[in-house]
């Protein structure tokens, strides 16, 4: 919280001029491309990490798939985490978050600007129609960033069990998934420091249909978890 704080205070004369560019371009898709959006998106993750001290380290952005839809799986760690991937990932992507969290103070912008999905946790009929919906995004080429722990609190680098829902939009689209490790991630804003700080964003290889068309998504699930698990270790960090 005292990171955040900082980093508005330092921000303190740009931040009206972000939010009204944010929503000029979540209202002007024909004007803005997704492209534009992202970049812009990408600038503002830019300002907040030098703002803050946050340094990202990022690995394995070759192993992305090149051309078509997917969907990102992290592990989920604190506030800091989906920018983190839209600071390291180079190609326009989406996210999807609690809706009720969705309207605080320059989220509710972000979301609207990268049209990012607002998921009722509790609404099982809602769930269904946001699945069905990225489905048919994703076929039409689009990129998602969805966090299968659900909640974060005290996870740190502790990777919780993720939810095999989840992965069925991916299965039904028949596009690749991307486990994607984050390392840290949590310091930023879930802990009360304010010198600077490492995270870490590492997108391991992402399973193909062909790989995963047999498996029921308890399976995908377990299996994405493990090789998130498995890159923590490479890099020396154990679960906490």
């Amino acid at each position: 919280m005292l990171r955040l704080i900082q980093i508005i205070l330092y921000n303190l004369f740009k931040i009206p001029f972000m939010i009204i560019n944010m929503r000029k371009m979540a209202q002007n898709h024909e004007r803005y491309s997704d492209m534009d959006r992202y970049l812009y998106a990408q600038h503002l993750v830019d300002c907040m990490n030098k703002a803050g001290k946050i340094v990202t380290e990022v690995y394995g952005q070759e192993k992305l798939p090149k051309e078509g839809g997917y969907v990102m799986y992290p592990n989920h760690q604190g506030k800091y985490d989906a920018t983190s991937i839209i600071y390291a990932h180079k190609l326009p992507c989406s996210f999807v978050m609690d809706k009720a969290k969705s309207y605080q103070f320059f989220v509710r912008e972000m979301v609207n600007m990268l049209g990012a999905k607002r998921l009722e946790l509790n609404n099982l009929k809602q769930n269904l129609q946001i699945i069905i919906a990225m489905t048919e995004e994703i076929k039409a080429g689009k990129r998602f960033i969805l966090f299968s722990e659900g909640g974060y609190k005290d996870n740190k680098n502790q990777v919780q069990h993720f939810k095999p829902g989840s992965f069925k939009c991916c299965v039904r689209a028949k596009a690749p998934i991307v486990p994607v490790c984050l390392i840290d991630t949590y310091k930023p804003f879930n802990t009360m420091t304010l010198g600077r700080v490492v995270t870490k964003v590492c997108f391991r290889d992402p399973i193909y249909f062909e790989e995963y068309k047999d498996l029921k998504t308890p399976e995908i699930a377990d299996l994405v978890r493990s090789r998130i698990i498995d890159n923590m270790k490479k890099f020396g960090v154990h679960e906490n």
